[in-house]
């Protein structure tokens, strides 16, 4: 992922005026960071495919079940906030789609303990509506449209 958004933004760069060190341009930041994140990524890649566990053995099999979770979680936190009016899912807004995102997601993880994530999900919820809709002033829907009507 680091290398393919890493040359992506190292491409878009070129669009640019690169400039010099000394006078850079518009297109100057992109492009270092671009090459940098590609770099890193492609010693991350190096380091995968050659690191062994420490009894010699190859690394394990790819954990599908959190990969599951996590994308699906990811999936749920768009339906949720902006739901699919093509097929009749309405929008549950930021604080219904934090809360499903935080409870699907932990259970990618070893243990569940649904008091915990709701504690999570309501604090990552408080935050995320200070952040987002106080701070910043975003207008997105909040609440599902059945409790504001």
């Amino acid at each position: 992922m680091f290398t393919i958004v890493g040359g992506a933004f190292a491409i878009g760069a070129t669009n640019y005026n690169i400039g010099t060190g000394a006078r850079m341009g518009p297109g100057y930041f992109p492009l270092m960071l671009g090459i940098i994140l590609a770099i890193l990524g492609g010693m991350i890649m190096f380091k995968g495919v050659v690191n062994r566990t420490e009894t010699g053995d190859k690394l394990g099999g790819m954990a599908w079940r959190p990969l599951g979770y996590i994308i699906g979680a990811n999936v749920l936190f768009g339906i949720l906030l902006g739901g699919i009016p093509k097929f009749g899912i309405p929008a549950m807004g930021l604080i219904a789609a934090i809360f499903g995102l935080t409870i699907l997601a932990s259970l990618a993880g070893e243990k569940f303990k649904l008091r915990e994530v709701l504690v999570l999900a309501a604090i990552l919820a408080v935050i995320s509506y200070g952040a987002f809709v106080k701070l910043l002033n975003l207008q997105f829907q909040v609440w599902p449209a059945f409790i504001t009507g």
